[in-house]
C-alpha cells in the first residue's frame, strides 16, 4: 500500500505577493492615474504648450503637438512621464 505524502507549506504559502509587508513595511501607493479622470475632462486653458526647453513638475497638464493632452506623473533628471490617452510616454524638459 503506498501513502500519499503532502506537500510541505513553508511560513509564505498560502500568501498572496501583495499581502508581504516584508523589509521596509508596506508603503502606501499613489492612487494609479487615469488618463479619462484626471486629463481628459480638463478645460484646454489647462493646458501648457510641451517644449523641450520649460521645466515641468509633477502634476503639470501638457499639450504635445504628437500624443495630445497628458500629465506629468513623474520627473527624473532631465525626463519627465507623460500620461497620455495612448499611455505613458518619456519626454526630455529642461532641468531646474
Amino acid at each position: 500500500m503506498s501513502m500519499k505524502r503532502t506537500k510541505q507549506r513553508g511560513a509564505a504559502a498560502g500568501r498572496r505577493s501583495g499581502d508581504y509587508a516584508g523589509f521596509g513595511g508596506s508603503k502606501d501607493k499613489e492612487p494609479e492615474k487615469s488618463w479619462k479622470e484626471d486629463v481628459a475632462e480638463q478645460p484646454d486653458s489647462s493646458f501648457v504648450p510641451y517644449a523641450l526647453t520649460n521645466h515641468y513638475a509633477k502634476g503639470t497638464l501638457l499639450a504635445h503637438s504628437t500624443f495630445g493632452k497628458g500629465l506629468v506623473v513623474n520627473v527624473d533628471g532631465a525626463r519627465v512621464e507623460v500620461l497620455f490617452e495612448a499611455g505613458t510616454k518619456k519626454l526630455g524638459h529642461a532641468l531646474g
